[in-house]
């Protein structure tokens, strides 16, 4: 599930950055930032409550 979430990261860098080079999809950016904020918040709360209940 570690890898899918960092997949996803991964994912909305790419589109962060294609929508930065293209003034015309701006919008693309803003969704990338949030799916990849919401992914990372994911990825650390899954490191996190898996080192706190071994």
């Amino acid at each position: 599930m570690n890898i899918a979430l960092i997949v996803i990261i991964v994912i909305a860098i790419v589109v962060a950055i294609v929508s930065g080079l293209n003034a015309a999809l701006g919008w693309l950016l803003w969704v990338a930032l949030i799916v990849g904020v919401l992914a990372l918040i994911a990825f650390l709360f899954r490191v996190l409550s898996g080192r706190n209940s071994t």
